[in-house]
């Protein structure tokens, strides 16, 4: 497809629109409103990929190297049909593939960085006076690449915070905390591309993920080397067709097949809830206990139904003596372990936990809290995030918007702005051209600037006339993610 028609229809004819003379357009990126309590900052990540996957690839293979004939037969057409009687006209295409290359400019800071709401992640404005009109063209399209994985980046980051907090006050090895939130996200997510931009975002903060394709990706758009890095990765794991072809009156069976023939070692997570965890807990693995314990490896027992606080933590209000405890109190009651120099216990290293259903925040927190309360490390459970966490969200959770704020027309430079009346404010656009500054490690917006100003602070070319200008490695992009919150935490 032609990546020009990768846009919404009324963009199409904006160009005409625009007053006459109209040389530049300037606009930026930037996250306008948090709607999820207690995150004001959000990461910065997808620009890079972007930039490689559409405005280089999409359009050298997709438009600048198919004849041209066919591609402005082909835009027409779509228009024609689309719009019925117009005067769009071609001949803009036609200048467009005549010149073989994006006459933008793409100012932005560094991938990984977390950005306080209302300031702006990045810039775009044409270098050519004829091309004004792709600046904004190209906002539907950046929009609906770029938002998926700020959201999720920041969200993981929300995530990898609570985790950190509660290792640090109660585990021995927070380290672990890497794997601590694992991915299991891309079957709930809008297509593929959601999926592994999601993924990627995710990665930033953890090593834990299903979404191998991601790996991939981030090898791809990011310069990773899985040969090199530690990109991501999984264990072996079951799943409840594998449980439930092994029957009922068998499932102890089950258990001991996988943990002593097919995975005789290492780490195997196996779901547990196929019929009755409490069972499993209190009849199965004290059954197994001399299996488990004999394995170069540990067994992880993944609950996947219910109340994730209830099922983890324990409820006071079951109904029998195994719900009350929970399961990490009963796999301490059958294995034990040890109790580490914080006086939290942690499980034996035969033994773990892992709960993926439905997890959020708050239900993260809750379950490292009530660990916590009841003495156990908040690493004797690995938490699996989901689409529940990942797709429940829009391009408004951040408020995110791509608003111009500059134009030159006929040599003459404006400011512009948008303040809607009717507005609680989160529409307010910057005015005019822009500069970002660090200020006691904090980003803060500069508007109404000169262009001198303007070349000046935090923003940098990452793209000129055609040109990647700047790489970035994942490993670059993780660090910034960390370290970050470790200036958050301090």
């Amino acid at each position: 497809m032609n990546p020009l028609l990768y846009t919404d229809g009324y963009k199409v004819d904006h160009r005409r629109q625009y007053p006459d003379k109209t040389t530049l357009v300037y606009s930026n990126w930037t996250p306008r409103k948090s709607r999820i309590e207690g995150i004001e900052e959000v990461v910065f990540f997808g620009l890079q990929y972007f930039i490689k996957r559409y405005i280089l690839d999409e359009f050298t293979n997709n438009f600048f190297k198919q004849p041209k004939e066919v591609v402005v037969k082909r835009y027409a057409r779509r228009i024609n049909n689309y719009l019925g009687p117009n005067s769009v006209g071609t001949k803009h295409i036609e200048d467009l593939h005549d010149l073989g290359y994006i006459p933008m400019v793409f100012k932005a800071l560094p991938e990984g960085v977390t950005v306080p709401i209302r300031v702006p992640m990045f810039t775009m404005y044409n270098t050519l006076p004829e091309f004004f009109w792709l600046t904004n063209y190209f906002e539907t399209l950046v929009s609906t690449t770029v938002w998926m994985p700020c959201n999720s980046a920041t969200i993981a980051r929300q995530y990898r915070k609570v985790l950190d907090h509660y290792a640090a006050e109660t585990s021995s090895t927070p380290e672990f905390v890497d794997w601590q939130g694992h991915d299991f996200s891309m079957r709930g997510m809008a297509g593929l591309e959601a999926a592994l931009m999601s993924a990627s975002g995710h990665l930033l903060s953890f090593t834990g993920s299903d979404t191998i394709p991601a790996i991939d990706f981030l090898e791809e758009y990011y310069n990773a080397d899985s040969d090199k890095e530690l990109v991501g990765g999984s264990v072996a794991a079951t799943e409840h067709s594998v449980m439930s072809m092994g029957t009922n009156n068998a499932e102890q069976e089950t258990f001991k097949r996988l943990i002593t023939e097919v995975y005789p070692g290492g780490i195997v997570s196996v779901v547990s809830d196929t019929w009755d965890l409490w069972k499993v807990l209190t009849e199965y693995l004290p059954n197994l206990k001399e299996e488990v314990l004999a394995r170069d490896g540990k067994l992880v027992i993944r609950p996947d139904s219910g109340d994730p606080v209830k099922i983890i933590c324990g409820n006071d209000e079951g109904t029998s003596k195994a719900e009350r405890k929970g399961v990490v109190e009963l796999l301490w009651d059958i294995f034990g372990g040890t109790t580490n120099a914080k006086g939290y216990k942690e499980l034996d290293s035969h033994i773990g936990a892992i709960y993926g259903d439905s997890i959020t925040i708050n239900r993260a927190t809750q379950i490292c809290q009530n660990l916590m309360n009841k003495g156990f490390a908040s690493t004797n459970v690995v938490l699996g995030v989901g689409s529940f966490t990942y797709q429940y969200n829009t391009r408004d959770t951040f408020g995110f918007a791509m608003k111009a704020t500059y134009g030159e027309v006929d040599g003459e430079g404006r400011n512009i702005y948008k303040d809607p009346i009717t507005d609680d404010g989160t529409k307010k656009s910057a005015k005019g051209l822009i500069k970002i500054t660090k200020e006691d490690g904090q980003y803060c917006l500069h508007d109404q600037v000169s262009w001198e100003e303007e070349r000046g602070g935090e923003l940098k070319e990452v793209f000129r006339d055609g040109k990647l200008l700047v790489d970035e490695q994942l490993a670059d992009v993780r660090k910034r993610v960390r370290d970050g919150l470790k200036e958050s935490v301090s």
